[in-house]
């Protein structure tokens, strides 16, 4: 199929993942205040661009005047992580980064390890891991499943957890041959498919590399203020760049 198609448009996952980064950009030296930022960019643009797709739950959670942790362990916190394994200089300092930045919502034992789970991924992608070490890892410490995506299309259906998606795009990840192939993949699992997008594409993104012509494309669906976000996070964390 197609990647892209005229009815195309941004979702929850694309204007989450950009507060991230954004609050990443704002926090004080050491991130010593990054849970207050990325409550405060979450809101401010999950405000901004209310019909994107949010869960209940995080819907009411983004209009709250004193936004509090709900214990949820869907699968946004892993959606919206991946800045921080492009910003964290360490596999310590990324696990940090991922929890202040979920805890806030997905306080939930199961949404802390998807976001980590996730974050952990992209930054050893980043970093120049092999795919098999990336997958071994990720299977052993996190999620004792291998099952491929042959298997996991036979029985899989839309799910919001971490649980049942972090492992599918893990797997979409790991049996794909460049950044188009993993999306792909991720896609055609079915089920929540934006999000096995999102999450999946942020770990290829960091280990393959996005191609020019697929990132022009992607950003145009974007409106001028989310491209700019996206330009001023670029600049200082240039994603293909950081590969080593």
């Amino acid at each position: 199929f197609d990647l892209f198609h005229k009815d195309c448009f941004f979702t929850d996952d694309s204007v989450m993942t950009i507060a991230i980064a954004k609050a990443l950009l704002e926090s004080s030296d050491g991130y010593a205040d990054l849970d207050v930022q990325a409550v405060h960019w979450m809101q401010k643009l999950g405000r901004a661009y209310p019909d994107r797709g949010y869960g209940g739950m995080f819907y009411q959670w983004l209009y709250s005047d004193e936004p509090k942790s709900y214990h949820s362990y869907g699968n946004g916190a892993a959606m919206r992580v991946s800045p921080c394994g492009f910003a964290g200089n360490s596999f310590k300092e990324v696990q940090m980064l991922a929890d202040k930045v979920t805890r806030v919502t997905h306080d939930h034992p199961e949404g802390l390890k998807g976001a980590e789970a996730t974050a952990i991924a992209v930054y050893r992608a980043r970093v120049g891991e092999t795919k098999e070490a990336i997958y071994d890892y990720i299977v052993k410490r996190y999620y004792h499943d291998r099952s491929s995506l042959e298997q996991i299309r036979a029985t899989y259906s839309f799910d919001e957890t971490c649980r049942g998606t972090v492992p599918v795009a893990i797997r979409a990840f790991y049996e794909s041959s460049d950044f188009v192939d993993a999306v792909k993949n991720a896609i055609s699992a079915g089920g929540d498919a934006d999000t096995l997008g999102a999450i999946t594409g942020s770990i290829a993104g960091a280990y393959y590399g996005v191609p020019e012509t697929i990132k022009k494309h992607a950003l145009s669906y974007l409106d001028e203020r989310l491209k700019r976000l996206v330009d001023e996070y670029l600049a200082i964390y240039p994603l293909d760049e950081q590969r080593k």
